[in-house]
Order: structure tokens, then C-alpha cells, then sequence
């Protein structure tokens, strides 16, 4: 049973909707690696409905099954590209920041050799935005399983 309906409240939260529109029409980081670090994240986070909607928006957008079901395992597998890979580990240092100490300067000196200025700013803002969704749609106890995907237009970016 929701707690409150996020669509009732839908303008409050048009900031976000917004910032995830800005970094999908950037371009500077590609759909498919957006999808990823979304199902990333939703998964440490536990979230049922933000993990239904971007494992759907992936599948639709062409990403493999093996790559959606290896995702938490992505560090003893070779399935995701060096620029994947360090966006994973920004991600979850991000998201969970056991630490002050946590998004080290050695992962920043490895994720700039990947990711220009403006494209980790853009995977930063990211993490920020789900991490957000994620507690709100966990606040209302939104029921994963219905989301159904939106034909997106083909992102493609490299940095």
C-alpha cells in the first residue's frame, strides 16, 4: 500500500524530472551507462519501483540480460567497459559515503581520465537524482511491477 502518491505531488518533485531530463539531453553520458548506474544505485538502495522501471527502460533501450543480471557483481566479471566500470564505483562510494573520507582522490584521478569535467559532474548530479528518487519512492512505499517503458530517442556521448 503507498503511504502518498508521488503523482499527487508530481510539481513538487518537477526539479528532479527535470535535472534527469537536462542530463539525458546533455549527452555526454550514454544512455545505456545512464540506465546502469540508475539500476546501480536502486539496487544498494533497495528500491522494488526504481528497479522494475529502469531494468524495463534498459531492456527497452537494448541492454542484455547478462549485463542487467551480473550488475551487482560488475567488479568480477569483464561484461562492462573501464568508463562503466569506474562510473559503477563513483556511484556506490556516492551513494553509500561510509566515510568523509569516501570518493577518494585516487577513484577521482581514475574517473577523470574517463569522464571530462562537465560528464562527471553530469554522473555525479545522476547519482544525486536517484538517490533521491529512491528515498521517495521508498517514503511512500510505491509498489514495484507495473512500470511500463517510454520510447526514448537514442542518446550516444563520449567524453
Amino acid at each position: 500500500m503507498n503511504r502518498f502518491s508521488i503523482q499527487r505531488h508530481y510539481p513538487a518533485m518537477q526539479p528532479l524530472v527535470t535535472l534527469g531530463q537536462r542530463i539525458h539531453e546533455a549527452g555526454r553520458l550514454e544512455s545505456a551507462l545512464i540506465e546502469l548506474v540508475l539500476m546501480r544505485v536502486s539496487q544498494i538502495n533497495g528500491c522494488a519501483f526504481c528497479l522494475d522501471m529502469h531494468s524495463k527502460d534498459a531492456r527497452a533501450a537494448g541492454e542484455t540480460e547478462q549485463r542487467l543480471y551480473l550488475l551487482p557483481a560488475w567488479r568480477e566479471t569483464t561484461l562492462y567497459s573501464e568508463r562503466e566500470r569506474i562510473a559503477f564505483a563513483w556511484a556506490e562510494e556516492l551513494t553509500e559515503l561510509p566515510s568523509h573520507e569516501s570518493v577518494s582522490d585516487a577513484l577521482y584521478a581514475k574517473a577523470r581520465e574517463h569522464f571530462d569535467e562537465d560528464a562527471l559532474v553530469d554522473l555525479t548530479l545522476l547519482v544525486v537524482a536517484i538517490n533521491s528518487w529512491n528515498r521517495i519512492n521508498i517514503a511512500a512505499r510505491t509498489i514495484g511491477g507495473n512500470y511500463k517503458p517510454v520510447a526514448r530517442k537514442a542518446e550516444t556521448a563520449t567524453a
